[in-house]
């Protein structure tokens, strides 16, 4: 395309965009068609801090000669040059030109790819869904980083949980290759992706870029993610001896070294390997990073079964069952030093006790200390119900192993249909630890599913209400694997249908369990009856290419002719041709930040068809979730009294609009109502802009 063409499709583009009529009066802004612009974010995050250092400026691309807002790194560096702040400026604070870091081939383009907003579309595929109307699941078929990248406009800082099991880069396991330049249409056709799915090709220790493709395909991943967690969030990457230095590495540098919480070593096998060539590797780790470590909060494990029988009430006592401890310091303990005098009269010499003597004498007070006549020995009561539990180890051999998980994934399908399956109990520790019964978790690397079913699984023995966002891509499996001779032609396939056969299971085993809780100090029978809203069903989206048209790139050989008649097809159908409505509809509410849990319905109202979109996401909960102590139980039950008013939008493909049929509808002007651009003049766009928020397509 010649510089001309450049300049004219600028010219275009940018008439869509602010929709402007041609008499200049009012200009109603056009839909997003893109996820957010990740780079236009960070310059205004650095313009509310250091405006001086953000500047326009004329900048030619593939996109034509256009003003650009640019950072201006010189005055920039001088500036932290002058404060002494800058890494190797040699201004006397004794750095030097060596940082420390990590740096690869690639580095730049990892950072490309998160800058690059998404442009493809999430289209729900019901028909490969489960409990569609009920369900707050959702299970996401595609390129998990363009996908990513679209979940950021609405579950930015929404997800409490993060848990994939990526690709180890083990010389036989694949890596995403991305691109950054193309868009969804560029990705499947490259790919080869046909109905049959995405055929991955390996990643080879022969190949000179071996660590660095697996990183570069890794950073803007966990970029993302991090963005999708909330302040109090954490998240949990499966990893093992091939990359756990490196992804360590680039965890420090995303997520910052100070939220470093744990490295968990997994027991994975049984027994030793006697043909390893060393020796036998039986573990792998787990990574874990708070999104803030002085924000993040993790539960205790329930206790064990020996040591739960250590708690009797051999007196009857009201306050239930307890256990017996002793409050003299023993060995190497520290304490308190002095006589104690029971309420009794009982003397006990001057040793060092476990606590002070204010704090002993209100537990004789309460009854809470035991003691015989003429022993020098003397308990405290520790009731069942004030033991939070244990708090967890990071050394993990109690939480199955990769045996069972086969054995796990035999009895959902009745053959071994995935090779690397983690164990329901080890991703269900995760959960345990990190969630609440609200709370949302999200996996990027679904894999087989095993996320999904852990979460559903959890939920039914605790009652709780969690909901899980797996994002799969379709790749192909083996042409010769036993999922291919059972229908199989993707793993996204194999997921969507392991999830379904584990709800139907946990369903039935739940329906006829006998369930027992503490109350009181004693184990009771349990009201199964909260659960009876269990959520085991899910919501399926698939990966798309825009609905919204694309302006095809011109040649030299393309006339004027051929240049005008593209620039009346952008202007006048910006939609593909014999697109959906509903795959419309939601591409709109998608990238405007509304929940792909939103209700969707078309409705009637006179001769006007529309779409109504009620998003019933309760957002005040979340700030709820970031309070703490009584002013969080005063915000709750606040929350809960008066629920925030679902947020709305309505969408009409109305090849004309009148002001009389929209004022029909009595919206309120914070309701988002969106329409072809082609379908108002301009006296209703001048009228529509006062009483209404608009947006056109």
């Amino acid at each position: 395309m010649g510089y001309y063409e450049k300049e004219m499709k600028n010219e275009v583009e940018k008439s869509v965009k602010t929709a402007g009529n041609k008499s200049g009066k009012v200009e109603i802004p056009r839909v997003a068609m893109a996820s957010e612009d990740m780079q236009s974010e960070n310059l205004a995050k650095l313009r509310a801090v250091f405006p001086q250092f953000v500047k326009e400026a004329w900048k030619e691309d593939e996109n034509g000669k256009h003003v650009e807002q640019t950072i201006d790194f010189d005055a920039l560096r001088k500036f932290f040059e002058d404060e002494g702040m800058l890494s190797g400026s040699g201004s006397g604070t004794g750095a030097s030109d060596e940082k420390f870091g990590l740096s690869w081939a690639g580095k730049s383009d990892a950072f490309r790819a998160i800058r690059t907003p998404a442009t493809g579309t999430l289209t729900p595929t019901e028909k490969e869904s489960k409990n569609w109307n009920d369900t707050e699941n959702l299970f996401l078929e595609g390129d998990n980083l363009e996908v990513l990248k679209l979940l950021q406009k609405h579950y930015r800082e929404k997800i409490k949980m993060v848990y994939i099991d990526p690709p180890y880069n083990t010389g036989k396991d694949f890596v995403y290759k991305d691109n950054f330049r193309e868009n969804v249409s560029d990705y499947y056709e490259r790919t080869g992706q046909s109905d049959g799915g995405i055929k991955m090709t390996s990643n080879a220790e022969s190949n000179g870029r071996y660590h660095s493709d697996w990183l570069t395909m890794m950073y803007p991943r966990l970029f993302l993610a991090k963005n999708l967690l909330r302040q109090d969030g954490v998240i949990f990457v499966s990893i093992d001896d091939n990359e756990v230095h490196n992804l360590r590495a680039i965890m420090n540098e995303i997520f910052g070294e100070e939220n470093f919480v744990a490295q968990i070593v997994w027991q994975r096998k049984r027994g030793r390997d006697n043909s390893a060539k060393f020796m036998s590797r039986n573990h792998e780790y787990i990574l874990v990073y708070a999104r803030y470590i002085d924000k993040a909060a993790f539960s205790r494990l329930k206790l064990e079964e020996v040591t739960l029988k250590a708690y009797r009430n051999a007196d009857n006592d009201k306050r239930g069952a307890y256990r017996l401890l002793g409050v003299w310091a023993r060995g190497t303990q520290g304490g308190s030093r002095f006589e104690f005098i029971t309420k009794t009269g009982q003397v006990f010499s001057e040793r060092l006790w476990l606590m002070n003597k204010d704090s002993l004498t209100k537990m004789d007070q309460e009854d809470r200390l035991v003691y015989k006549k003429g022993s020098e020995k003397i308990y405290r009561k520790l009731f069942i119900d004030e033991n939070d539990g244990n708090i967890p180890a990071t050394i993990w051999d109690d939480t199955s192993n990769a045996a069972n998980a086969a054995d796990e994934i035999k009895n959902i399908f009745d053959f071994q249909i995935f090779d690397t399956v983690k164990p329901i109990p080890y991703i269900k520790r995760m959960v345990q630890l990190a969630t609440s019964e609200n709370d949302i978790i999200l996996d990027f690397f679904a894999g087989s599913g095993t996320t999904a079913h852990a979460v559903m699984d959890l939920n039914a023995e605790d009652g709780g209400s969690r909901r899980f966002i797996c994002v799969q891509l379709p790749e192909e499996t083996a042409e010769d694997s036993e999922a291919r001779k059972a229908g199989y032609e993707t793993i996204a396939q194999i997921s969507r249908e392991r999830i379904r056969r584990a709800g139907e299971k946990i369903k039935a085993r739940y329906e006829k369990m006998d369930r027992y809780e503490m109350k009181n100090g004693d184990i009771v029978r349990s009201d199964i009856s909260k659960n009876k809203n269990l959520d085991l069903g899910f919501k399926a989206f698939t990966l798309l290419p825009s609905n919204y048209r694309r302006w095809r790139e011109l040649t030299e050989e393309d006339d004027e002719e051929i240049f005008l008649a593209q620039t009346k097809l952008f202007l006048e159908k910006p939609l593909i041709d014999r697109y959906d409505e509903k795959s419309v509809v939601y591409e709109v509410l998608l990238k405007e930040g509304f929940s792909l849990n939103a209700k969707v319905k078309k409705e009637t109202h006179g001769s006007l068809d529309l779409w109504h979109v009620s998003d019933h996401e309760d957002f005040a909960e979340e700030k709820v979730s970031e309070m703490d102590g009584e002013s969080k139980g005063k915000a709750k039950k606040a929350t809960e009294a008066a629920p925030t008013a679902p947020r709305e939008l309505y969408v009409t493909f109305a090849k004309t609009l009148t002001q009389d049929e929209v004022d029909a509808l009595k919206l309120p002007k914070d309701t988002l109502f969106v329409c072809l651009d082609s379908a108002l003049d301009d006296t209703t766009k001048v009228n529509l802009v006062r009483n209404l928020t608009v947006k056109v397509i």
